[in-house]
């Protein structure tokens, strides 16, 4: 089974299925299609974190794809340039590129195929072309102006002949599929067995001719940004050179009869488990998914949870992070005594241990901001088809092996094209704060504390499910109430998907600008609306969306001697299929 958030990438992956390739060979031709086909969304200098379950092994592992800033990456280097916040675009916010590393880490350790064998789907669709999605062509038009303007070289990549491809037209990208051709035969040409080959793959990439292109165009151009100024990139080749992708325990909570693995405090997943923690104390099946009661309790824990975020996450290489603190049952015995009839509208971090809690100075949002082209994961404006999120995959083979991954990053709109290479940097770097002190301050060598967030359960000990989500901050809240969905809500897994969703706006965005909006929350119009009228009447600021507005899940299951797959209706985009 394969479910991801594109139809051509799920349909790779099963084809790699039906070859005889498994799971983790099908993730990461899947994953390498989705950079082709949703390059508003993710692409081959962006990152991507990976759970995978091992029937071999019996455990779930954690592969970080997310790369770090540069070793040139101080807060005396950027406020120099008299910014108090990093901008959102261009090169100055930069890390290494880790999806290519973590993608081929997941194929050598887990996977059957070559390196070649799970890239052919992607050169063939770069190369020949694919039917360019509405979305991809609506951000290209809204962009136009900055690619003509300022970033030519991303003017010729997806503005060939200087017009902006129409929706449903034969896009192709030929650098990136000769880019991908010369890692495959550099890589052969090295000789060795399988993994050896895919290692010297990485070795051409962090430490070859890709690293070296990379470094250039960081050194070599300045480049206007979200600042509104152009800046040259602070990364270079050493950097890539010095990066590799690494296998971590991840994060675990029981809840009721599920274990539920989250990544590290690198990413925001233990959100997740914070708000089972808090979520354990009330009696969620007696008020039903949907009711107000249900909407209400979990939009109240996830404030809290998200409030400690902002106070204690980041990466554990360069700051205590108290996870055991945050999760066990006293903290949260205690915090969830805050939780009441009425909405928060406060951010209220706890203090674990008795540690004090320490929030960042969130900057004011001056006017304009809501304009901006280019913010955000990976907005372009706050309206219309331009918005986007990012890309997930989820895949189950016969022998059992399970994998969730949530690839972002290096989408087309957030740097200028590498004319070398085909495509653009990851701009994770706007995430760290530019304050000394905190978690997630800007540090050398350190990897931002992202939203990316991949999901696995197990079931009364057993291998159960793999999901999650696109979507910035809401990653997981709408995962979060997927799962809920299906443990409380009896729901299989496509009716979890189909329920009306909803996700707060209450914690500060994760993104530039780094806006917040105290006590709001998004909710579809197929809510009841006594329901509606019921939040209200509790002080939450009820926004109504679109009727299939909320939600970008996917998942995949072994469930009963079955194994099953579902996939997001929202966007007439998601996927999923199996045999």
């Amino acid at each position: 089974m394969v479910a991801s958030t594109h139809w051509i990438a799920s349909a790779t992956g099963m084809s790699v299925l039906e070859r005889g390739g498994n799971a983790a060979d099908a993730a990461v031709a899947t994953g390498f299609v989705l950079q082709i086909v949703e390059p508003h969304l993710n692409g081959p200098g962006g990152e991507v974190p990976i759970l995978v379950w091992s029937e071999t092994d019996q455990e779930v592992s954690t592969i970080c794809g997310q790369g770090v800033s540069p070793a040139a990456a101080t807060i005396e280097a950027v406020t120099a340039l008299g910014l108090d916040v990093m901008p959102g675009t261009g090169l100055l916010p930069a890390v290494v590129p880790g999806a290519f590393g973590a993608w081929t880490l997941l194929l050598e350790l887990h996977g059957t195929m070559t390196l070649r064998q799970v890239l052919e789907p992607a050169i063939h669709y770069a190369e020949e072309g694919h039917p360019l999605l509405k979305r991809v062509s609506d951000a290209i038009g809204t962009m136009q102006e900055l690619f003509t303007d300022e970033w030519p070289s991303s003017a010729a990549t997806w503005m060939p002949g200087g017009q902006v491809p129409a929706a449903g037209s034969c896009f192709r990208n030929p650098v990136l599929a000769a880019t991908l051709r010369r890692v495959i035969s550099e890589s052969e040409a090295a000789g060795g067995s399988r993994e050896a080959q895919i290692r010297a793959a990485r070795d051409c990439w962090y430490r070859g001719f890709v690293a070296e292109a990379i470094g250039d165009f960081c050194a070599d151009n300045e480049v206007m940004d979200t600042s509104g100024e152009r800046h040259r990139g602070l990364l270079t080749a050493t950097d890539l050179a010095l990066w590799e992708p690494t296998v971590e325990q991840p994060l675990t909570y029981d809840y009721h009869n599920y274990t539920v693995c989250k990544t590290g405090p690198w990413g925001q997943g233990p959100v997740f488990l914070q708000q089972l923690a808090l979520l354990e104390g009330f009696d969620l099946s007696a008020m039903g998914p949907g009711s107000a009661d249900w909407v209400h309790t979990i939009l109240e824990s996830c404030k809290l949870a998200f409030a400690d975020r902002e106070a204690w996450y980041g990466d554990p290489n360069f700051t205590d992070v108290p996870m055991a603190a945050l999760l066990s049952p006293e903290y949260n015995a205690q915090r969830r005594l805050l939780i009441t009839d009425t909405a928060s509208v406060e951010l209220r971090p706890g203090n674990p241990g008795g540690a004090q809690a320490r929030l960042p100075r969130y900057p004011a949002s001056p006017a304009g901001y809501e304009n901006l082209i280019g913010s955000g994961e990976p907005t372009i404006a706050k309206s219309g088809e331009t918005r986007g999120d990012t890309c997930h995959v989820d895949v189950v083979d016969a022998n059992g092996m399970m994998i969730s991954a949530t690839p972002s990053g290096g989408w087309m709109q957030s740097s200028p094209t590498i004319p070398a290479l085909g495509f653009c940097l990851s701009t994770r770097a706007q995430m760290f704060w530019l304050q000394e002190g905190l978690p997630n301050s800007l540090r050398p060598s350190a990897r931002p504390r992202t939203t990316l967030t991949p999901s696995f359960a197990l079931r009364d000990g057993k291998p159960w499910l793999a999901f999650g989500t696109p979507g910035g901050d809401a990653q997981d809240q709408w995962s979060l109430n997927y799962f809920l969905n299906l443990v409380h809500g009896n729901m299989n897994l496509q009716e979890g998907i189909d329920a009306p969703g909803f996700h707060s706006t209450h914690m500060p965005n994760s993104f530039f600008p780094r806006d917040a909006h105290p006590a709001e929350v998004y909710l579809e119009s197929r809510f009841d609306s006594a329901v509606l009228d019921e939040l209200r009447r509790r002080g939450h600021l009820v926004v109504v969306g679109e009727p299939w507005s909320e939600g970008r899940v996917s998942a995949v299951a072994r469930d009963d001697g079955w194994l099953k797959a579902a996939a997001n209706p929202r966007g007439n985009q998601g996927y999923a299929v199996g045999r």
